[in-house]
This record gives structure tokens, sequence and C-alpha cells, in this order.
């Protein structure tokens, strides 16, 4: 749910410093934000052209833009952000085409996490007030993936969500509330409809 509390002015602090703070701000405003932006969606574009040429160094080239990034990963392009400082990935994560995380919210991805094509995680919520929303005003909420989640095609994930471990998302569902660890959440918005069973892990 959207705050109701009313955002006011700070000229003591950068927009930057009230955005990782997750306070409002106002991501019109203030250089250094456009210019984070515009760097890092630079750089996700010559990740994409390098990808065919040489997939290590497109690799190497998209670690170098992440918060932090685990052994293993493994990533289809295209892939966008806005922030690549924001984003934390675990080791053994696979990311499929067309990936994409919007805002300055922090996002943790878990280890060994299957994320398919099209996933979209965001995590700014603009204001309900039509002039605080014209003044650009919005606040970030992070999202946390658990290990092993399985994301199907085209999830999104909203603001302030927490994905329980092992838990799976079907394909085109809208995550607006936290999932659990262990269950198979699908729709829009995104329901619990079963616990993962034994009956769900083939013999060996």
């Amino acid at each position: 749910m959207a705050r109701t509390d009313v955002p006011t002015p700070d000229p003591t602090r950068t927009e930057f410093e009230k955005m990782v703070a997750g306070d409002w701000y106002r991501y019109r405003s203030g250089p250094e934000l456009a210019e984070m932006t515009m760097s890092a969606q630079s750089t996700c574009r010559k990740i994409t052209a390098l990808f065919d040429q040489d997939r290590d160094a497109a690799r190497e080239l998209l670690v170098s833009i992440l918060g932090s990034a685990g052994e293993g990963l493994d990533f289809r392009p295209p892939i966008n952000m806005d922030y690549g400082s924001r984003l934390h990935v675990g080791h053994g994560t696979f990311i499929n085409a067309d990936f994409l995380t919007l805002g300055g919210g922090e996002i943790t991805i878990g280890n060994n996490v299957l994320i398919g094509p099209s996933v979209r995680l965001y995590t700014p919520t603009h204001a309900l007030d039509i002039e605080e929303r014209r003044a650009g005003y919005e606040y970030v909420s992070p999202i946390t993936i658990g290990d092993d989640v399985w994301l199907g095609g085209n999830v999104v994930v909203c603001p302030g969500v927490t994905i329980g471990a092992g838990s799976v998302v079907g394909a085109g569902s809208v995550v607006t509330k936290d999932i659990p660890a262990g269950v198979i959440a699908v729709g829009n918005p995104a329901r619990v409809v079963r616990d993962i069973e034994p009956r769900d892990i083939p013999l060996k």
C-alpha cells in the first residue's frame, strides 16, 4: 500500500541520498540520478552488443556494475537496469532475456534462482497526490528473492515484496504481496495455490 506521509523538501541531502534511505525523493531532480541511470543503461547496451562476441567479457562487464554477484551468474541479453549498484545476485543464478529492474530500491536475488524471460522487478512507488506526482516525488522499497526461487516468464514483482526460498511464481503473475517459502503462486495479483510437495520432486 502506498504511503500517506507527505513529502517535504530537504536541501541538506541529495536526491540520491534520500532515495537510498527509502525517503521521498524527486527522481527528475538532481543531476546525479540522471547520470547514474544513463550510465547504467548505456553499459547494459554495451553488454548486449558484446555478448555474441565474447560472453565472458559481457559477464565481467555486467558483474562490474552490480552491487555484488556470486560465482556462476549466467544471463541472456538484453538486460536493463536503472541502478546496477542496487542489484545483488547470488551464485548459480540464471537470468533469461529481457530482464528489467526499475528504480533505485535495493534488490537482492539469492542463490540458484531461475528468472524467466521478460521478468520485471519494480521498486518505486509514485505519490498518489496529483501535485506531488507532477513534482516527481516517489520512494523506493526493497525486493528480496530467496534462494532457489523460479520466476516464470513475464512475472512482475512490485515494490517491497519478498519471495521465500524455493517458491515458484507462474508465468504472467503480478506479485504485489510477500510469497512464503516453498509454495506455488500464480495470478494477478499472485496468490498461493498450494505448497510444493514431495510428489513434485522427481524420483532419482
